[in-house]
C-alpha cells in the first residue's frame, strides 16, 4: 500500500521530499499506479512458472476511454499479438533510476506515456515518448496541498483517470504525517499510524491531461474510516444505460480495528461522489490466505497484524471482456509482497462479495534468483503500437531495506488465448527487448 518510500536521492533528483521512508510503520505499497477511466480486467490463474503453491494469473486489460481521451488498451476481443522490437534495442529495470513506488502509468493515445507515483508531498506528473526510460522525462507539479488541511501530508498512490471529459486524480493523504494522538491510537486494536488517511480527488480544468490546471474537488466518503490506495472501477454501459462507476480501496472493518487491511467497494454517482452508505459498503477481499500474511505463511491465530490487501487495479480482458482486480498482498516493505487476483464472475455484481473469486496464490511474486523482491502495486499499459501488454510495478533489489529500496520496473506479459486470463512473467532486471513500436 504505501507509497512511502522515495529515497533522498529520489527527492533530490526529482525535487521531491521523501518523508515516507523511515517515517511510520505503514508503507505506501502505494504509489499505485496507472490512471485513466479505462477498465482493466484481470484474469485467473494460469500455470505457475516455478514456485510451488503460487499460481501466476493471466492478466487481461481492456480499457474504455471516453471520446477524446484516447485509450491505452485494446478493445475487447482483440488481444495484442506477441511481437519483437523492430529496432532490436533492449532496456533494463528499473525504468527510473531515482527510485519510486506505487507507479501509475497510462498511454492515452496522444503519443506520450504518463506516469505518477507516491512522493508524499504533492502530485507530480511525468511524461515520456517511451515506455521504458523515464530518466529524462518531462515533469510538472499538478498540485501541492496547502498546509493545515486534512490532506496536507503523506500523499500516496496517486492515479489519474479520464472520466466525464475531465481528468481526475485520486489519491490518499492525511493531516499530520501519519501520527494520531495517544487518545486516538489507544482505541486501536493494534498500532494504527495511518488512522487519519482518507481518499481525495482533484479535477482538471479541461480535457487535456498536460495543459490543464488541477484543483481540489472533494474528499471521497469512506465513512470516517481508514482508506488508502483507492481506484476507480468501471463497468461498461449496457442497453444504452450509463456506465457504472465504483470506488475500490483498502479499508479496515471498522474505525479502530486497525488490521487486517481489506478491499472495500462502494458505488459512485460521479468521480467525486460516493452514493453508497456504510451498510451498503462491501468488503470483497480479506487477507485470509498464507500468502497474504507477513511473513509468508504465518498462521492466523487471532493476530492479523500486517495482513494486508491493498493497491487494487482494474483489468479488463481483451479476449473475453471479463473484469478483474489485481491487488497487492502482504506488506509493502517486505520481500513477500506480491500481486493477487480477484475475478468478477461474468455478469456478476461488483457489490456482491460472492461474485468475486480470488486466485489460489500470488500471480506475480518475488524471484530470489534474480534478486527481485517485494513486487507489487501495479498498473498496466500497452506498447506504442498496441501489440504488447506491460505490467508497471515497484520492487526491491534488497529484501531488508524496506520502502527505501523500491524502484519502478516494467515487463511484458501475455494472455491465455483460451481463458482470456493474463500470464505474468517472473520479475527481473533484463535486458529485455524494447516494447513493440518503440523507437
Amino acid at each position: 500500500m504505501h507509497a512511502r518510500g522515495l529515497t533522498a536521492a529520489l527527492a533530490a533528483s526529482l525535487q521531491v521530499v521523501s518523508a515516507h521512508v523511515n517515517s511510520t510503520a505503514w508503507s505506501s505499497s502505494h504509489a499505485t499506479g496507472s490512471g485513466y477511466s479505462m477498465m482493466s480486467v484481470l484474469a485467473n490463474i494460469s500455470s505457475s512458472a516455478g514456485s510451488p503453491g503460487i499460481s501466476p494469473v493471466p492478466v487481461v486489460s481492456s480499457v474504455t476511454a471516453t471520446a477524446g481521451a484516447g485509450s491505452n488498451t485494446s478493445a475487447a476481443g482483440s488481444a495484442p499479438s506477441s511481437t519483437v522490437s523492430a529496432s532490436g534495442a533492449t532496456y533494463t529495470n528499473p525504468i527510473l533510476n531515482a527510485g519510486g513506488a506505487d507507479p501509475w502509468m497510462i498511454n492515452p493515445g496522444d503519443g506520450y506515456y504518463y506516469l505518477t507515483f507516491s512522493n508524499n508531498v504533492n502530485i507530480t506528473l511525468y511524461r515520456s515518448r517511451t515506455l521504458t526510460d523515464w530518466n529524462t522525462a518531462e515533469s510538472q507539479t499538478l498540485w501541492t496541498p496547502p498546509p493545515g488541511m486534512d490532506y496536507s501530508t503523506d500523499l500516496w498512490a496517486p492515479e489519474i483517470h479520464f472520466l466525464d471529459n475531465r481528468w481526475y486524480v485520486i489519491f490518499t493523504a492525511d493531516p499530520n504525517s501519519d501520527t494520531p494522538p495517544p487518545q486516538i491510537s489507544a482505541f486501536c486494536t493494534f498500532d494504527c499510524p495511518a488512522f487519519y488517511h482518507r481518499m481525495y480527488v482533484l479535477e482538471s480544468s479541461g480535457s487535456d491531461i498536460w495543459t490543464s490546471t488541477y484543483s481540489f474537488k472533494s474528499q471521497l466518503d469512506t465513512f470516517d474510516q481508514f482508506a488508502i490506495d483507492g481506484t476507480y472501477f468501471q463497468l461498461p454501459s449496457t442497453n444504452n444505460d450509463d456506465s457504472q462507476l465504483f470506488h475500490v480501496y483498502s479499508c479496515w472493518y471498522s474505525q479502530y480495528e486497525s488490521w487486517p487491511a481489506n478491499l472495500c467497494i462502494t458505488q459512485m454517482s460521479n468521480p467525486y461522489t460516493i452514493s453508497s452508505n456504510l451498510t451498503e459498503r462491501t468488503i470483497i477481499s480479506v487477507p485470509s490466505q498464507p500468502w497474504e500474511q507477513t511473513p509468508y505463511g504465518r498462521a492466523i491465530t487471532g493476530n492479523v497484524r500486517l495482513a494486508s490487501n491493498e493497491g487494487p487495479e482494474q483489468l479488463t480482458s481483451p479476449i473475453t471482456g471479463q473484469q478483474f482486480i489485481v491487488y497487492s498482498a502482504a506488506r509493502s516493505d517486505n520481500p513477500d509482497y506480491c500481486l493477487g487476483l480477484l475475478a468478477l464472475k461474468i455478469g456478476g455484481d461488483p457489490m456482491n462479495e460472492q461474485d468475486w473469486v480470488k486466485s489460489d496464490g500470488c500471480v506475480f511474486y518475488q524471484d530470489k534468483r534474480s534478486g527481485a523482491y517485494g513486487v507489487g502495486h501495479a498498473s498496466f499499459v500497452t506498447s506504442p503500437d498496441g501489440k504488447e501488454w506491460y505490467i508497471i510495478y515497484h520492487g526491491m533489489n534488497n529484501p531488508w531495506n524496506g520502502w527505501s529500496a523500491r524502484t519502478i520496473r516494467a515487463q511484458k506479459f501475455t494472455w491465455d488465448e483460451v481463458t482470456g486470463y493474463p500470464i505474468f512473467p517472473r520479475p527481473g532486471y533484463g535486458p529485455y527487448p524494447d516494447p513493440s513500436g518503440q523507437y
